[in-house]
């Protein structure tokens, strides 16, 4: 029996002493496992100093300065429609053409009463001097002078007036001829040939070439630093690759009910392919900041502990808690965090935490 005991011990000590060789292995192999993890692979730039313009930035419309819509402005039956959706067309250019004929019948009738009238005209006149002269000689009485007179002056009169309308006839017969009031292209066409058209009913609708302006509307908040005369940037849908720049010319309140905003006019010159009723998308400068800290915008990630850009220093990546500013054109301003100059992870600062080993990938910095 005491031999059997004496066996079992010693076999209890073997296999405690394996299990602990075996336990000692293990943990080294995982403090080789992460002995072996590799220092992640990031690209570093320089935070630099730049200077930062200050937007106020909004929504708009574009629109025309002149009424693009073209109307009958007389009356009649259209004979020919000449301009055609898509069309481009010169100022004077003619459009369409309305039947003059019966107001050349007017225009023929006024001149006829105008002949009339300058006929009797002539005779009234030699009446009041033939009466004149009877008064001098005391043969009439002053009453039939002035009753010839008043008769040639209600004459005068009379041929004034047809004088008047024989101008608003001519007037209108060259209205008949719809003209372009200013060069652009045919949008739209209502008018077709043959149809009666009275005035005000719509014919053509154009497109300005020139001559469009932008209201953009602002909040009361921004109202302060806005100013006639700043710098705009504006881009539409219409034509994105034409951006265009401008100034304020004109600052309007908007007030409404619980409301103070207002709204900016900025003229639009050289704007190709720009679109009266389109939106548009302005960027006023309204100042500058100069000397502010600046880093690429992949450089800036969020943590736990909040917005931090990891500083590179001995291959190890520092955490920094940043403020952030103004981001613009894959730059974004630091107020607080880092220093002009310090190094910066770039490319794989999503992958970093604080005091990772990194190496630096030429090329970025």
């Amino acid at each position: 029996m005491t031999h059997g005991k004496s066996v079992r011990a010693r076999w209890a000590r073997v296999v405690l002493g394996l299990s602990v060789v075996l336990l000692l292995t293990g943990c080294g192999k995982k403090e080789e496992v992460k002995r072996a993890v590799p220092a992640t692979l990031i690209t570093v730039a320089q935070a630099q100093t730049r200077e930062i313009e200050v937007l106020e930035e909004t929504v708009g419309t574009v629109e025309s300065v002149v009424d693009p819509r073209i109307a009958a402005e007389v009356e009649g039956r259209l004979l020919q429609v000449l301009a055609e959706p898509g069309q481009e067309v010169a100022a004077g250019e003619l459009l369409a053409v309305i039947d003059a004929r019966d107001l050349q019948l007017a225009r023929e009738a006024t001149l006829a009463e105008i002949n009339r009238l300058q006929a009797l005209i002539a005779n009234q006149r030699r009446v009041v001097e033939r009466n004149r002269r009877l008064l001098e000689a005391r043969f009439i009485a002053p009453s039939v002078l002035d009753e010839s007179t008043a008769q040639q002056a209600a004459l005068e009169a009379q041929i004034e007036g047809a004088r008047a309308r024989l101008a608003q006839v001519e007037r209108n017969i060259g209205k008949t001829r719809v003209v372009a009031p200013f060069a652009g292209q045919v949008e739209s066409r209502t008018a077709v040939a043959g149809a009666y058209v009275r005035v005000g009913d719509p014919l053509f609708r154009l497109v300005a070439r020139h001559g469009l302006r932008a209201r953009l509307p602002f909040p009361e908040s921004a109202a302060p630093r806005l100013s006639v005369g700043q710098t705009v940037r504006l881009t539409t849908p219409t034509a994105p690759q034409h951006p265009v720049t401008g100034r304020i010319e004109d600052l309007k309140p908007m007030v409404g009910v619980g409301n103070r905003a207002v709204e900016a006019i900025v003229r639009l010159e050289q704007a190709p392919g720009w679109r009266p009723g389109a939106s548009v998308n302005a960027a006023v400068v309204v100042g500058r900041r100069s000397g502010a800290v600046v880093v690429p915008e992949t450089s800036v990630v969020l943590r736990p502990a909040g917005t931090v850009v990891y500083v590179i220093e001995n291959n190890r990546a520092l955490q920094r808690v940043v403020q952030t500013g103004i981001a613009r054109d894959g730059w974004v301003e630091i107020v607080s965090g880092v220093s002009a100059g310090e190094t910066v992870a770039v490319d794989g600062a999503g992958f970093l935490t604080d005091q990772a080993a990194v190496t630096v990938r030429e090329g970025r910095e």
